[in-house]
C-alpha cells in the first residue's frame, strides 16, 4: 500500500456508532475522574499517535475545532490523518487550540500557552491528550474531587515531569482551566480541572 494511502486508512469503521461508542466512553470518564476507560472500535492512527488518542480525535475534532499537535506528531502522518477524518485545522498556536495532542515522551508545554477560557466562558479551553507509557505501574497519584467518592488512586507511567506542578497552578484558575485526557494503549482515563492531585508519599 502507498505510504500516503496508509496515513489515511485506520479510521472508523462506522463513523457515526464508533463516535458515539467513543464520547459516552470519554463522558463516562470525565464524569468519574481517575476511572478507566477502553476504546472498543477498531481504529489504527498513523504512528506515533496512540489508539486511544486516535479515537478521541475522531471522536472530538472537526472543522469548528482547532487542533495543536505536538512536533513529532506534526512530522508524521498525523496531520494528513486529522485532515482527511476530522477536517479539523491545524494551528501552531496553543491558545488557539480545542484540542492539543503530544504523543508519549514529547516535551510538556506550559499550560499557561493554552486556552484556559474566561470567567464568562469557561469552556473555551484547550483540552491536552497526552500519551504515556501505560496507565498503571508508576507513581501512586491520589485523586479528589467532584465525582469522585473519597479518593481514587491513578499511576500512570511516563507522565510528563511538569505535569503535576503545573496542575496545581492550573486548578487555582478554577472556573477557567484546561482539562486533560491521559491515553496509552486502547486506555483512557480523564482529568478534569476540578480534579485535585496529590502525589503518595514513599
Amino acid at each position: 500500500m502507498h505510504s500516503k494511502t496508509q496515513n489515511l486508512a485506520g479510521g472508523f469503521p462506522d463513523a457515526v456508532l464508533n463516535s458515539q461508542s467513543v464520547f459516552r466512553t470519554l463522558m463516562d470518564c470525565m464524569a468519574r475522574p481517575g476511572t478507566l476507560g477502553s476504546v472498543a472500535p477498531t481504529v489504527a492512527p498513523p504512528a506515533p499517535l496512540g489508539i486511544a488518542a486516535g479515537a478521541v480525535m475522531l471522536t472530538l475534532c472537526d472543522n469548528d475545532t482547532p487542533v495543536w499537535l505536538s512536533p513529532d506528531l506534526t512530522k508524521s502522518g498525523t496531520t494528513a490523518w486529522l485532515s482527511f477524518h476530522c477536517g479539523a485545522p491545524l494551528t501552531r498556536e496553543k491558545a488557539e487550540a480545542r484540542f492539543a495532542f503530544l504523543e508519549a515522551g514529547a516535551a510538556m508545554p506550559p499550560f499557561s500557552l493554552f486556552a484556559a477560557g474566561s470567567q464568562e466562558y469557561p469552556d473555551r479551553s484547550t483540552t491536552l491528550v497526552i500519551e504515556v507509557t501505560a496507565l498503571s505501574g508508576g507513581r501512586p497519584l491520589n485523586l479528589t474531587g467532584p465525582g469522585i467518592r473519597d479518593v481514587a488512586t491513578i499511576a500512570p507511567m511516563g507522565l510528563p515531569e511538569p505535569f503535576l506542578h503545573q496542575w496545581i497552578g492550573n486548578r487555582a484558575l478554577f472556573p477557567r482551566g484546561i482539562d486533560a485526557v491521559l491515553t496509552a494503549g486502547r486506555e483512557l482515563l480523564c482529568l478534569p480541572r476540578t480534579t485535585k492531585i496529590t502525589p503518595l508519599e514513599a
